[in-house]
């Protein structure tokens, strides 16, 4: 008799790490792969980070922290809102997760029930949508388009039957890296104080902007949930640690979730990410260098004939409509992995209904491996258009 296997895990995969994988046997078969498919820096942790890490390894025993994090931490994070946001968030409000996965968990758990409906933006980060799935929760895939510039709108939420329960935004947005300025974040937190649904703002790829900075959803309402990374603009993907900034009414929830889900997060990534914030000369730099590759990508690839790209506000991402070159991204990526070696992700893995038409390229690695990836790709559209 066969064993019971939870629907749970019946989720859709995340296909970049397929993609990865492919890259990874062409690679172990000695040819050479550009990697545009991974949204992580191809920069190691920053230097004060190292060295506090160390220095914590050398003196402590590491071991558990309190569920939401070590309190030194949680005060710098809180003077972070202060100066780059001018809001005032109270440390207790603050929890440091394992990685903003976590986070993600966390808040979908404690703010939704089994069978609730959340919308989120469709194209949209795959893992917010299967974790809501894994926990039962319905996602509702929310449509948008170059004419919102990939955002939902009230209008569009307008559009939706049915009641719901809660809104996921995400600005800088994966994979098309755009914005929601004040007004419309400010909007859309108006639209879910009136319906009484609670918003969840993805602000993972603050810090990462080419214009305008990135607006917190915290400036809006206290009832928000903000869900913040130390992997994208600070550099540290597999240190595994993010935080959260918790409304009053879920704070008890979350902590009796944390504390049982992941009695806390990595202790020596809390040590490191607290010196993060002391290094933003090294952060900022990285910045620098990925607004060059996102200039070269955004004058190469008109020329190699992906002449429809979303507006990239921020994070480093080109989300690219390929629908007059094909209709099913997934074979076309394979065929660029093959045929150039450039590895990037198909747009399938962020819109399950209209993403074969679309391709996602990351511009977070070298500036010559991103030259080099934008020639083959004119050098391989020339010859097989």
């Amino acid at each position: 008799m066969a064993l019971k296997v939870s629907e749970r895990g019946k989720i859709p995969p995340f296909i970049v790490m397929d993609v990865l994988r492919a890259a990874n046997r062409r690679q172990a078969e000695g040819k050479d792969v550009l990697h545009l498919e991974l949204g992580q820096p191809a920069t190691g942790a920053p230097a004060g980070v190292i060295a506090a890490a160390h220095q914590k390894l050398d003196a402590d025993l590491l071991g558990y922290t309190e569920a939401f994090g070590i309190l030194s931490v949680r005060e710098r994070i809180s003077e972070y809102y202060e100066q780059l946001h001018d809001v005032s968030v109270d440390p207790e409000r603050i929890v440091i997760t394992t990685g903003s996965s976590g986070g993600f968990v966390l808040a979908f758990t404690a703010a939704f029930d089994v069978g609730d409906r959340v919308a989120i933006a469709d194209p949209g980060y795959p893992g917010s949508r299967n974790i809501l799935l894994g926990l039962g929760i319905e996602p509702v895939l929310v449509p948008t388009g170059p004419e919102t510039r990939f955002q939902p709108t009230p209008a569009l939420l307008d559009q939706i039957d049915g009641k719901l329960d809660g809104l996921i935004v995400a600005s800088p947005s994966n994979p098309t890296g755009t914005m929601l300025g004040a007004e419309e974040l400010g909007a859309l937190s108006d639209y879910c104080r009136d319906r009484g649904m609670r918003l969840i703002s993805d602000e993972i790829y603050h810090g990462i902007t080419y214009g305008q900075p990135g607006v917190s959803a915290l400036r809006f309402d206290k009832n928000v949930v903000a869900i913040n990374s130390f992997s994208k603009y600070f550099s540290m993907t597999g240190w595994r640690v993010g935080w959260m900034v918790v409304p009053p009414d879920l704070l008890r929830s979350i902590e009796c979730l944390a504390q049982n889900l992941f009695i806390s997060a990595p202790t020596l990534s809390q040590f490191g990410a607290g010196a993060a914030f002391d290094c933003t000369e090294e952060l900022n730099a990285n910045v620098a260098r990925y607004a060059e590759n996102r200039q070269i990508l955004l004058s190469a690839l008109p020329r190699a004939g992906f002449d429809r790209l979303a507006p990239v506000d921020g994070a480093f991402y080109v989300y690219a409509d390929i629908s007059n070159l094909t209709n099913d991204s997934e074979v076309f990526c394979r065929r660029m992995l093959e045929e150039t070696g450039v590895a990037a992700t198909p747009g399938t893995d962020f819109d399950q209904g209209r993403g074969n038409a679309y391709v996602r390229f990351s511009f977070s690695g070298p500036a010559a491996g991103i030259t080099e990836a934008a020639e083959r790709l004119q050098h391989w559209m020339a010859k097989t258009g």
